[in-house]
């Protein structure tokens, strides 16, 4: 029993002993207690979880798979019967939650040979503001290594409209590129290949963290309406696993489908939607799926 008085101004914060049980109504588990005998303080075993105060733990796997799995917080709240602002809760706290997960599966990988990586265009509430969704794979594991959220301005014909509603929107790709690489670096072997399509940014931040590894760069091919536009018409597809990576995030993440009504308002949400799915991908999607 390792529990110490929670309060700070105990003389002896380490005087503990149980103190009974209680049946924890939402899931019917019993709890222990317990006091201290110096000051009297009680609390128990749930005051030092990360669900604690939480009312509805039962929900939080499912909506993981739910939410990891193309639906909606307005879906998912009417699904598990509960009040979408509790939905909208456990959104933050998963994608935290999932973050410290993926770090932590990711400091157990080392040395990790073949990479691939690529960028996904998705928009903050507007095709006006787009914003870049930077993707590294393990291609021996199809592991998703690290994903970087950054905003990018518009471009195409639509950049003078961008312009003139939203004014200048500076590029921050470059900064996404760098996390993603200061989070993926230490995993990688120091010669690995990493694989990209030809992206003029990719080869500086590729030199810059990696100056032994191999780069192969390849010719972006024509896209095919299969997998939401990310996979390519060619019979071999030397970036085929980034691009069916993409192709799952678009059909599983309900705000990077193609023609969706559901969107993104906040970054910060977005980087926990792809937090959450990366622990699904990697954890429980992937789990006894030979690698390709």
């Amino acid at each position: 029993m390792n529990k110490i008085c929670l309060n700070p101004d105990c003389a002896f914060p380490f005087n503990i002993i149980r103190d009974g049980y209680f049946r924890r109504k939402e899931d019917s588990k019993l709890v222990q207690r317990f006091r201290c005998k110096t000051c009297g303080k009680r609390f128990s075993n749930a005051t030092f979880t990360e669900t604690y105060y939480q009312k509805k733990r039962r929900i939080n796997y499912r909506f993981l798979e739910f939410y990891s799995g193309g639906l909606s917080i307005a879906r998912s709240a009417r699904i598990l019967k509960v009040n979408a602002k509790t939905i909208e809760r456990r959104v933050s706290f998963l994608g935290k939650k999932c973050a410290r997960l993926n770090q932590k599966a990711r400091e157990r990988i080392k040395n990790i040979h073949n990479v691939v990586m690529d960028d996904l265009i998705t928009k903050e509430n507007s095709k006006l503001k787009p914003l870049s969704i930077s993707i590294a794979v393990d291609e021996d594991t199809r592991r998703i290594l690290g994903v970087e959220v950054s905003r990018i301005p518009a471009f195409g014909h639509l950049s003078k409209v961008a312009l003139k509603k939203y004014g200048y929107r500076a590029s921050q790709h470059m900064e996404g590129l760098d996390r993603l690489f200061k989070t993926i670096t230490p995993s990688l072997s120091p010669e690995v290949l990493i694989k990209t399509d030809e992206h003029r940014s990719y080869p500086y931040v590729i030199q810059k963290y990696l100056p032994h590894c191999r780069h192969e760069s390849y010719k972006s091919e024509r896209a095919h309406v299969a997998g939401q536009g990310e996979m390519k018409k060619v019979a071999f597809d030397p970036l085929f696993v980034i691009n069916h990576t993409c192709a799952m995030l678009r059909a599983n993440i309900n705000r990077l489908i193609r023609k969706t009504w559901c969107t993104t308002k906040k970054i910060e949400r977005l980087k926990d939607h792809l937090e959450i799915f990366q622990y699904y991908y990697n954890e429980i999607y992937l789990k006894g799926v030979t690698p390709i």
